[in-house]
């Protein structure tokens, strides 16, 4: 059974950065998208970033400059290097991926962004 686990949410103060981590276990054959997306109270859940299997990266505006994704195919791992954090990052952030032709999502990890 694949399981996304993340890793790395918790609490910082505005202007501070956070690294989290999504690792992909189980039966895997191949990863093709991995990215991230979260979800605010009240709001709907929007893509943050995603990273194809080439490498090629695509951000949400409110992100571009702040925010890098990388993985590591080896580690069958996706990160989210978060810079310069706002409290309007505030949510829980979820890892995403397409694993042999199937979607999963993991079950969130929280990032709250406050002084």
């Amino acid at each position: 059974q694949v399981q996304l686990v993340e890793s790395g949410g918790g609490l910082v103060q505005p202007g501070g950065s956070l690294r989290l981590s999504c690792a992909a276990s189980g039966s895997i054959f191949s990863i093709n998208t991995m990215g991230w997306y979260r979800q605010a109270p009240g709001n709907q859940r929007e893509l943050v970033a995603v990273i194809g299997s080439g490498g090629r990266t695509n951000y949400a505006d409110s992100v571009k400059g702040r925010f890098t994704i990388s993985r590591d195919n080896a580690l069958n791992t996706v990160y989210l290097q978060m810079n310069t954090l706002r409290p309007e990052d505030t949510a829980v952030y979820y890892c995403k991926a397409i694993i042999d032709s199937r979607q999963y999502w993991g079950k969130g990890t929280l990032v709250t962004v406050s002084s």
